[in-house]
């Protein structure tokens, strides 16, 4: 029977995920590139940890946090660990003429890991697989007293709760993987509204997309563990994320609203298309290597590839908004120290400190010029307890970074002008942790 701590750990499971699955509402504020493909994807960049030291971790083991980045690593979990985090973001959107701050928060994600024997560990989870919330509008001028206003707009969330085990094959040598179930809707809505000679038409015409996905998708990892000598050890670790095809149930409609939004008394929404299809996920590949001491720092680095010109929605190439997709490479180097994890009389010294870069391509590419994602990172991890049998730790991690830029485009008819995002984002996560499976001597 689970004792006291140990049903309050479960509960707190049941509950996170409860608190998760409704809070995929919240937004992260206004971001055009969400518009492409599935919308703003994470990287498998993994939890605090691994943010705080720029996304990297394929090869880098820990004892006492969950790193569902590689399910390979979750071998080297030595405790009971309950994880969860939130997020905020504040950000500029602009281009050459305006710009727009926003921002908000959610829940980030919740885990929890498992060592289930010393060849053996498990971890269960909820996370964010990518979002989408965006709102621009667009003038284009048909005659001298003719302009056409198209608003995009659109909001959701696809979320990924997965089960990944972690098994040691042979000394230094283990392996993973990871199944996700990938579930969440998106709303998609274009409105159309025509002005003749300055005289505004309160109607317009919109198109409403709503699409579900649910389909399951895997991941399989493997790590390495060496010596250079008896104080110096690498890793070598690497990840990938096979392509799927997710399924998915899409409502087309068209109808006729007033400005204000509410639908027009009489007027009855057309159905334009309602079936089932799948998104094409595109494979994902992830490669890490990692240099510590086994005591108080690590170094790391890791890059990846994604085939987005594989990408397909309902059979139409690049999704709904109709662009090209192409394929990314992204790049992240960081570390952590801990200048004495086993010291009593100075707390500071037993905080985990982190920071790191990262550079990644983006899928869209304006005529022909690839964007860029560059941030750097820092982060902490603050002990709450000294206890030998428990550790909790506050985790910290924050990055800066732009993507995007604001140039201007020639192209026939006109020109586009890019989106620049200059952001800042947070991360408070807690870690809660327990030695479980430790027969009692004395009751």
């Amino acid at each position: 029977m689970l004792n006291s701590k140990y049903a309050g750990l479960l509960g707190l499971t049941l509950l996170s995920l409860g608190v998760a699955t409704r809070s995929q509402g919240q937004r992260l504020g206004n971001s055009p590139y969400s518009r492409l493909g599935l919308g703003d994807t994470y990287f498998n960049t993994g939890g605090v940890r691994q943010t705080g030291m720029g996304g990297v971790g394929v090869a880098a083991p820990n004892g006492v946090q969950v790193n569902d980045l590689n399910p390979a690593l979750l071998y080297y979990m030595n405790r009971t660990t309950w994880e969860v985090a939130v997020n905020g973001q504040y950000k500029t959107v602009r281009n050459n003429v305006q710009s727009q701050k926003t921002g908000s928060a959610t829940l980030g994600y919740f885990a929890l890991g498992v060592p289930l024997s010393t060849r053996w560990g498990a971890a269960i989870g909820l996370k964010p697989f990518s979002s989408v919330d965006y709102e621009s509008v667009q003038t284009n001028t048909l005659s001298d007293q003719t302009l056409v206003q198209t608003r995009y707009q659109g909001q959701g969330d696809i979320s990924e709760a997965y089960f990944g085990q972690g098994i040691r094959l042979a000394k230094g040598l283990s392996v993973g993987l990871t199944a996700s179930y990938i579930f969440g809707s998106v709303d998609l809505s274009t409105g159309t509204q025509v002005q003749v000679n300055s005289a505004v038409d309160d109607s317009r015409v919109v198109r409403l997309d709503h699409v579900h996905y649910s389909d399951f998708k895997f991941r399989g990892g493997i790590h390495y563990r060496g010596k250079f000598s008896d104080k110096l050890n690498y890793n070598l670790g690497g990840v990938y994320g096979f392509q799927t095809n997710l399924n998915g149930e899409r409502l087309l409609t068209q109808e006729t609203q007033n400005a204000d939004g509410s639908q027009i008394a009489g007027a009855q929404p057309v159905t334009l298309a309602d079936e089932n299809g799948y998104a094409v996920v595109p494979a994902l590949g992830q490669f890490g290597i990692s240099i510590d001491n086994n005591k108080n720092w690590s170094l790391n680095a890791d890059v990846a590839q994604q085939q987005w010109s594989k990408f397909r929605s309902f059979n139409e190439q690049g999704g709904t908004a109709g662009v090209q997709l192409s394929n990314t490479v992204r790049g992240a180097i960081g570390g952590e120290y801990v200048p004495d994890p086993t010291s009593v009389e100075n707390y500071f010294k037993r905080i985990t400190y982190r920071a790191g870069i990262s550079v990644a391509q983006m899928p869209y590419r304006p005529a022909g010029q690839p964007l860029y994602d560059r941030s750097i990172s820092w982060g902490f991890s603050l002990p709450v307890s000294a206890s030998p049998l428990e550790a909790s730790t506050v985790n910290l991690s924050f990055t800066y970074g732009q993507r995007g830029n604001v140039d201007v485009n020639r192209v026939s008819g006109g020109e586009e002008r890019n989106i620049k995002e200059d952001y800042i984002r947070a991360q408070l996560g807690i870690s809660l942790n327990n030695r479980w499976f430790i027969k009692r001597r004395i009751e």
